[in-house]
């Protein structure tokens, strides 16, 4: 039998969405602005749309009302943007930022742990999700304050130093590949989603242990093979490096595996035919999902309506692995791999990735 860790099943009305605020002119109080895992919410909802339940378009444009948005785009110089590649004009491309406000590193809130780039070929009939390590030394333009920017930095650094515009510039200029829309995620928001949905389940390929653990104590033992795992437990899987050798990378396959093992949850007919459950869970994401001022969520949902988690693609960034460039740890991109890797994105040749670099 798989191991199964304890957890409680929500008990939450149907459609029992947020009030919508009172019209005094002041504006609802919101958690904070570093968001929960925006990618699962588009997906989940897409599967809602396509699943044939009852006022699903009316539920939809409720959960967009009450989305805050972001102004991503005002201060990224048009002029320096990439153009879309004409095979690819349909496509859509989606940077997810994400953080990990429980994370006991981060203390400024300004700092992006995890950064995906999401491909929606123009046939919408699968998605490539392309992780790009956190450390990728890259440039990075100069921030709109002059202060910041204008050298070679971890990609990270163009957060702190620009908010979303810079980082926007960033991955374009590394890409060459023009964004669409963004997306904050914030990965400590795993721990609500998947108690939501009662548990995931997981392949754990080799144990370890976590230092750095939401338990008391700090620690928690994961052990190989199939489970189930709460959402605490998910949390902590999920943010891990530390026990590995590779780090980041490890991190990475782990989040790209907790992600799948989401949707794989929330599309099921148990989430889809219960719902309480249902409800809980898309409340536990869309209540604080931040997205820029021109993604319709309710269109994109139509979109992907025929989405599953066997049409999602893992990727990561092509690196050479990790070195130091001063006094600094950072992972060297691939630069003889990246041109064509990226190429392949911008002109919607997504069955060209696997033969450039080996999926996640």
């Amino acid at each position: 039998m798989p191991h199964r860790q304890s957890y409680a099943e929500p008990e939450t009305p149907f459609l029992d969405l947020p009030s919508a605020p009172e019209s005094t002119g002041k504006r609802r109080r919101r958690r904070p602005r570093w968001q929960r895992v925006t990618l699962i919410t588009f997906l989940v909802l897409a599967v809602l749309g396509g699943g044939g339940v009852i006022a699903g378009g009316l539920y939809l444009r409720s959960v967009e009302s009450g989305i805050d948005r972001v102004d991503a785009f005002t201060d990224v110089p048009e002029a320096e943007r990439p153009q879309v590649a004409p095979a690819a004009r349909g496509a859509m491309n989606i940077l997810i930022l994400g953080s990990d406000s429980r994370d006991p590193e981060n203390s400024s809130g300004s700092r992006t742990d995890t950064i995906i780039l999401a491909h929606l070929p123009k046939d919408r009939s699968s998605a490539q999700l392309i992780s790009i390590p956190r450390d990728t030394w890259v440039s990075v333009p100069r921030a709109k304050d002059g202060r910041n920017g204008g050298r070679d930095a971890k990609i990270n650094a163009a957060f702190a130093w620009g908010g979303v515009p810079l980082m926007v510039q960033t991955l374009e200029k590394f890409t060459s590949i023009r964004i669409d829309h963004v997306a904050m995620v914030d990965f400590a928001g795993f721990k609500e989603i998947v108690d939501a949905l009662g548990g995931i389940e997981i392949t754990i390929d080799r144990g370890f242990t976590s230092t750095h653990s939401l338990n008391a104590d700090s620690r928690r033992t994961f052990h190989a093979g199939r489970q189930t795992i709460d959402g605490a437990a998910a949390l902590d899987y999920a943010r891990e490096r530390y026990a590995f050798a590779d780090g980041d990378f490890s991190r990475i396959r782990h989040q790209q595996q907790v992600i799948k093992a989401i949707l794989d949850k929330a599309s099921s007919g148990g989430v889809l035919a219960n719902p309480g459950k249902l409800n809980s869970f898309i409340k536990a994401t869309a209540d604080s999902v931040s997205v820029d001022k021109s993604l319709s969520i309710l269109d994109l949902a139509m979109e992907l309506r025929h989405l599953r988690s066997g049409n999602l693609h893992f990727y990561t960034c092509p690196t050479k692995g990790t070195g130091r460039i001063g006094s600094e740890s950072v992972v060297l991109a691939d630069k003889a791999k990246v041109p064509a890797f990226f190429d392949a994105v911008r002109s919607d040749k997504v069955d060209e990735l696997t033969h450039i670099a080996q999926p996640s």
